[in-house]
């Protein structure tokens, strides 16, 4: 069966963790469909789903979380039902060599460990603090960042000593 050609743009709105491999991912794509165009829109899941309940016009959502996916869907702003396609862990990022020694989530609470930690509002935030409850500890991050890579680039501009990031986030930066 002829599968009809594709062509023109196509706009995605992705997580920020998944900029690496979407971007590779969108090169294959238009290899593949000689006339299509990829564009990326990548940030806080939160923020690209008020985005798109707001309007803004997307042809792909990939979301960090089922709760994020779900304000666009029960806003109807979907075509169809939302897939899990991938799944990621919580890692945490450490300064090269690990100075700080920091080999657990408790190691993050050290009296004078900078910490990072994605907003609550985000997916990597939502999980941080889940596991953090789990595990009953407080911690009191020296910022909340608004994405994945805001709160990942804090530890590589050395503003931070650790962020709890995805493990593909970790891998990305080496």
């Amino acid at each position: 069966a002829n599968s009809p050609e594709l062509s023109g743009p196509v706009t995605v709105f992705a997580a920020a963790s998944l900029q690496e491999s979407f971007t590779a991912l969108g090169k294959e794509f238009e290899q593949r469909h000689p006339g299509t165009k990829v564009t990326f829109s990548f940030g806080g899941s939160d923020t690209l789903a008020a985005s798109i309940t707001g309007g803004a016009p997307a042809d792909v959502f990939a979301a960090a979380s089922p709760k994020t996916m779900a304000t666009v869907t029960d806003a109807k702003d979907a075509a169809g039902a939302p897939e899990t396609f991938v799944r990621n862990q919580l890692e945490i990022a450490t300064l090269p060599g690990n100075p700080g020694k920091v080999a657990s989530l408790k190691d993050l609470t050290k009296p004078g460990l900078k910490v990072v930690l994605c907003d609550k509002t985000v997916p990597c935030g939502a999980a941080a603090q889940k596991a953090l409850d789990a595990s009953h500890l407080k911690l009191t991050p020296v910022s909340y960042e608004q994405d994945v890579k805001s709160a990942l680039n804090k530890v590589e501009l050395k503003e931070a000593d650790a962020a709890v990031v995805y493990k593909t986030d970790v891998h990305a930066a080496g």
